[in-house]
């Protein structure tokens, strides 16, 4: 989108608002002020094993031995059901990912132990947890390699994160919606970009349309949709060329893959906690301190205030002037211990092992009669992620996911993926999503597709 210098202030007061380079920052990870007695709560002892946040990652995988997806599997309890007679197959990861039991024990912790508000009282429990919420953001500091923990702003989700902009076709709602608003507000104009023919979105095209007119450039690094990855570092040098700032939606990128900011160079990036195995109601933007220091809060309340008076107030620095109120402070915690996990396990890892994955999906689902798998094809040189939207020849998305569901215990997603335009874009108005996490395996795969045969076979009986 191209916003005119005389809007940018404007544009720049709605933002406030989830990668893993473990120890690429470990200083960030030095807590200054240790609580002295910290607290052991009391548990109940969970059937599942699971990886602590103290145990050291596993081995990269020898030719016999588990998979990661068979290894990591039994730290995620919900996964251990049967659902409508079946084993519970999870490939709904785009939407949320599943908890392992290690955040889930870090949550109840919390809440029997020391629930309490932060940064206001001097007690031990607000001590407490006052310390634990900021060791969570030196966490997410170190995890994106910010440059300090002021730069990471805890917010309610990565919509609320993106709310502080040229935006591509294949854009998530919430990267959509508020810079339409915007445009309403300020008359601000905004451009997409489409896609090319083999269904990414057209990074020329983005160039071409750059110019010292546009203010802010908005894109995801991951298609929730397409599959596709987006070279963020050129669209930031290009960006930055014209003098725009860059903003990433990274939601499907931190969960899967190592994400430096300070490489990235960009100017912001979003991420949410829930699809990082972290609880749900809690993202958080990562902003170049000095891009941060330079805007107004666009909340106002306890906790982000320095001084106020009867006609005026003044402002705390960040990251506490975008973190007005009660932030969701056990929600925070529990994204520090999913950053623990996943960093323990290490995040090359996971990408190499899910890049195995979907190559496997992608190919698999090739093999099935009359479907179309949008965006691009898989290559030496081309990765998709770990998610495939399709469509089958004369069948309903809907249909598809329900009956995969009642039938073989299969969840996948069915409708547009907040992601309108795109669906738009390609001629559907609807698509069925299987997006896979590092607990799936190829056995989940095959099983996947072996319902899908059944499912087809199954509707076209009613044509």
């Amino acid at each position: 989108m191209a916003v005119s210098a005389s809007q940018h202030h404007s544009l720049c007061k709605l933002i406030a608002s989830p990668f893993s380079l473990p120890n690429r920052n470990p200083r960030l990870l030095n807590n200054p002020n240790p609580s002295p007695n910290p607290v052991r709560g009391r548990f109940r002892r969970f059937v599942c094993s699971s990886i602590a946040a103290s145990t050291p990652a596993a081995p990269l995988e020898e030719k016999n031995s588990p998979s990661l997806g068979d290894a990591t599997r039994p730290d995620f309890p919900i996964l251990d059901q049967v659902i409508n007679g079946k084993r519970l197959v999870y490939l709904d990861n785009a939407a949320t990912s599943q908890k392992p039991t290690a955040v889930i024990k870090v949550l109840k912790e919390y809440y029997e132990s020391y629930n309490s508000n932060v940064h206001r009282g001097i007690h031990f429990l607000s001590a407490k947890a006052t310390d634990e919420y900021e060791q969570a953001r030196r966490k997410v500091a170190a995890f994106v390699n910010a440059l300090e923990p002021r730069e990471i702003v805890f917010t309610r989700n990565a919509t609320e994160a993106i709310n502080l902009v040229l935006l591509t076709i294949a854009e998530h709602h919430s990267a959509i919606v508020p810079w339409q608003l915007v445009a309403q507000q300020t008359g601000a104009s905004l451009k997409y970009i489409g896609l090319t023919k083999e269904q990414v979105p057209d990074v020329d095209q983005l160039k071409k349309l750059l110019s010292k007119k546009t203010k802010l450039v908005v894109t995801h690094h991951v298609s929730n949709t397409l599959a596709s990855v987006l070279p963020i570092d050129q669209i930031v040098h290009w960006s930055h060329d014209v003098g725009a700032k860059v903003l990433v939606d990274a939601c499907q990128s931190v969960p899967h893959m190592s994400v430096d900011v300070q490489k990235l160079n960009a100017d912001f990036l979003v991420a949410s906690s829930h699809k990082m195995c972290g609880p749900t109601g809690v993202g958080f933007l990562y902003g170049k301190s000095e891009l941060l220091s330079a805007m107004p809060p666009f909340l106002g309340g306890g906790e982000m205030i320095a001084d106020v008076f009867e006609d005026y107030s003044t402002y705390a620095e960040p990251p506490s002037r975008f973190e007005a109120g009660t932030p969701a402070i056990g929600e925070v915690i529990g994204l520090g211990a999913a950053i623990d996990y996943l960093s323990n396990i290490g995040m090359q890892r996971i990408h190499q092992y899910e890049l195995e994955l979907a190559n496997f999906l992608y190919d698999s689902l090739l093999t099935i009669p009359n479907i179309h798998v949008y965006g691009p094809a898989p290559s030496e040189t081309t990765h998709r992620a770990a998610l495939c939207s399709f469509n089958v020849e004369k069948l309903h998305a809907t249909d598809i996911a329900t009956i995969l569901d009642e039938m073989h215990g299969v969840a996948i997603r069915s409708g547009h993926h907040c992601a309108q335009p795109l669906h738009r874009f390609l001629g559907v108005n609807s698509s069925a999503r299987a997006s896979l996490h590092f607990y799936n395996s190829k056995k989940d795969v095959e099983f996947f597709i072996e319902a899908l045969r059944d499912t087809i076979d199954f509707l076209t009986k009613f044509q």
